[in-house]
């Protein structure tokens, strides 16, 4: 760092602590009382050269109060560990975002520092190009590759890819192929090639083109035992035949009775007034005379079945019922089978 630099530095660490409170308004009191001190820290920690507790710091209070005082000192910080290509992103990330009028002093210094320090970490940064090719020649489908652990992603291959300046092992794995990696050394503003070629694994051959990939039958289904419950049929016979017996019945009382009214209203002959009483009586009549019927076919056909029903060997699940319902207008019956 540039003695102008580090002087401004000093500077802005003793201005960042006022210039926090009006920058962001939205955070509690102790959050930027708190990024205050990570800021004081991380100062300490730049001047001490301790780069990698003073990002730690600097990110911490960034995190808590954005502030371009707090991102210029995170961007020193990685340019100081070595990481050009982060350091020069936080660089820009001040020169993009600016300061807006009637900002604190600080800020607008450290938005004029960062335009002019950005400029030192450019030619620092190195560049790597990675290639991946089957030893036999040709694309390898699916490969994947990582950087010092890191995923990179598929369109950064083949291009000239941002990196920074020292040791780095890129490796490169795909399904059907062995691993391959490869150890370099990226000089500052160097440029880099890194071929990768990847070997067949004989061990696991792939399918030929075309073939059917081979699917797992299906568990076989356990067979279901056979219902052996004995059969509902005889209880539903008698539940009809009960309802019968019950339609019977009651619509017999109510004949006997309209009999009765016509008996005691029609001496010497029913007339005009009494026609409607007279049918009343006969559908009466009729319909207990079926239910009677009814009845007594259900029961015929109830012990029929159960006499020529195979033997139960468990309990049915359930016994159907049935039962008569009688309302205005309405005479039937209900059950459950």
């Amino acid at each position: 760092m540039r003695p102008a630099a580090r002087n401004l530095s000093v500077a802005l660490g003793l201005a960042f602590v006022t210039a926090l409170a009006p920058a962001a308004l939205a955070q509690s009191d102790a959050d930027r009382a708190t990024a205050r001190a990570l800021g004081q820290d991380g100062e300490r920690a730049l001047a001490a050269k301790d780069y990698a507790k003073a990002e730690d710091d600097f990110r911490r209070a960034d995190s808590l109060v954005h502030a371009p005082t707090l991102m210029l000192g995170l961007a020193r910080a990685l340019a100081g560990e070595g990481k050009v290509v982060e350091a020069q992103e936080a660089y820009n990330r001040i020169v993009r975002e600016g300061v807006a009028p009637g900002a604190p002093a600080p800020f607008g210094r450290a938005l004029e520092a960062a335009k002019k320090e950005v400029h030192d970490v450019e030619p620092r940064i190195g560049a790597v190009t990675i290639t991946v090719k089957a030893a036999s020649g040709g694309d390898v489908p699916g490969v994947k590759v990582l950087i010092d652990d890191a995923p990179v992603t598929a369109a950064s291959l083949g291009v000239r890819r941002l990196i920074d300046p020292g040791a780095h092992v890129v490796r490169a794995t795909a399904d059907g192929y062995k691993p391959a990696e490869l150890k370099l050394t990226v000089a500052a503003g160097a440029n880099v090639d890194a071929p990768l070629s990847l070997d067949k694994d004989l061990d696991v051959p792939a399918p030929p083109p075309g073939a059917a990939v081979p699917v797992s039958p299906s568990p076989a289904q356990p067979e279901q035992p056979a219902h052996t419950g004995a059969s509902p049929w005889p209880w539903v016979a008698f539940g009809v035949g009960g309802a019968g017996l019950g339609l019977g019945v009651v619509t017999g009382v109510l004949a006997l009775g309209k009999h009765s009214d016509l008996a005691k209203s029609c001496v010497g002959g029913c007339g005009p007034a009494q026609q409607g009483e007279l049918d009343s009586y006969h559908t009466m009549g009729l319909l207990s005379t079926i239910g009677f019927i009814v009845a007594g076919a259900g029961a015929a056909a109830g012990i029929t079945l159960l006499v020529v029903q195979p033997k139960a060997e468990t309990p049915a699940a359930s016994t159907p019922a049935a039962s008569l319902v009688v309302g205005p207008g309405t005479i039937g019956a209900m059950g459950r089978f």
